[in-house]
């Protein structure tokens, strides 16, 4: 049966031992991605990167995206249609997360009335499902960052356990959507080269489908806002911005909504955070350490996950890391682990643990983590 139609902008779980309670009745059956066709290399910056930027993140271009989140989005479930062949007309819920529509009430402040409608989470979500032609469907949007994956996969998960058994044919649709590029401040030789603009679709089928059979069953999802010791992210309005232009060199804006982050911050916080929400989930699943045989941890930069595999090593995992895939497209936020499972598809097996990390609402001491665990061929 289908959905009210009404899109759900999501909050915090208030009862945290709830967040283990998932169904594991569904699970991945494809992921398919869109990359933006502008490629940005590290040349465009002519020599301001840090000298030792490549051997620290990896990256060594992104992508840049000229059209808006929904085009994005769409993009990819099409792309996701023409891998599966799925009909759309099965589809029970969507659930869109994107890390660069801007909060609401920096969006109020800073931008026009009309600008700040199309930042609005619940009405991008509902533009996606009616250009996607399933406007009744039930659908939920989130902004959770890097994080965003875990907790769009959280909320899937929930709601498949809410409703009856999904029938052969049906599925959920988690979609992330990063564009970046719009809020980069390009001035800034800290932020301006780590982000990438990307946007990839999940399928989740059902235990029982034979349409969508799971390829790597839905054992854990979970994320969570955690206090921290400073506030890693905010907005700020730049005037006489540098940007990159299509044609090649550079524009310049007169005005410009942009993000700062904290990294040195940052490269301290998220690999403990990351850290933290792998010990969480294998201690919610009753899963051993030794257990786990892949580590998809989020792709914010090569040195970040090398500082994660360390913590996760102290705590007894030593399962293989998978690393390496910004160098192409950079820090996709939210859509990088599944970019990861993609890319990794055919050589992952047994347990697969995914940790993320993330910033936390602008301008607020906090930080999110979160967790997936995947099993390769059904249920633990």
């Amino acid at each position: 049966m289908r959905g009210s139609g009404r899109t759900v902008i999501t909050r915090p779980e208030q009862n945290p031992a709830r967040r283990a309670e998932l169904s594991k009745t569904v699970g991945i059956s494809a992921i398919a991605t869109y990359e933006p066709p502008w490629v940005l290399g590290n040349d465009w910056f002519d020599g301001t990167l840090s000298r030792k930027f490549v051997q620290h993140t990896g990256i060594l271009s992104r992508r840049i995206s000229q059209e808006d989140e929904v085009t994005m989005g769409i993009r990819a479930v099409q792309n996701l249609q023409s891998q599966t062949g799925c009909d759309l007309r099965n589809c029970v819920a969507v659930v869109l997360a994107s890390s660069s529509l801007i909060h609401g009430y920096v969006a109020r402040r800073y931008l026009g009335k009309e600008h700040a409608r199309r930042e609005n989470f619940g009405a991008v979500a509902q533009e996606f499902v009616e250009r996607l032609g399933i406007p009744s469907v039930r659908v939920f949007s989130l902004n959770w960052g890097c994080s965003g994956y875990a907790k769009a996969m959280e909320i899937a998960a929930r709601y498949a356990a809410r409703r009856p058994r999904l029938r052969r044919d049906q599925f959920i649709l988690v979609v992330t959507v990063n564009r970046t590029s719009k809020i980069t401040d390009y001035g800034c030789k800290a932020t301006a080269p780590i982000f990438g603009d990307f946007a990839q679709a999940t399928l989740l089928g059902g235990d029982e489908s034979h349409r969508h059979p799971m390829q790597l069953a839905l054992v854990y999802a979970a994320a969570e806002r955690q206090p921290a010791d400073g506030a890693f992210f905010n907005y700020h309005l730049r005037e006489n911005v540098a940007v990159p232009a299509p044609a090649g060199g550079r524009a310049f804006e007169p005005r410009r909504l942009v993000f700062s982050l904290d990294m040195m911050g940052l490269g301290d916080a998220a690999p403990r955070a990351m850290a933290n929400a792998a010990a969480k989930a294998l201690q919610a699943t009753n899963i051993h350490p030794e257990e786990v045989d892949f580590v998809v941890p989020h792709q914010a930069g090569t040195g970040v996950i090398r500082l994660t595999a360390m913590k996760l090593e102290e705590l007894g995992i030593r399962g293989e890391v998978i690393n390496g895939l910004t160098q192409h497209v950079g820090n996709i936020s939210s859509s990088s682990v599944p970019y990861a499972l993609q890319q990794n598809w055919d050589r992952l097996h047994g347990t697969i643990l995914c940790p993320t990390a993330a910033v936390g609402r602008p301008g607020h001491a906090s930080l999110t983590q979160g967790c997936l665990i995947l099993t390769k061929g059904g249920r633990r």
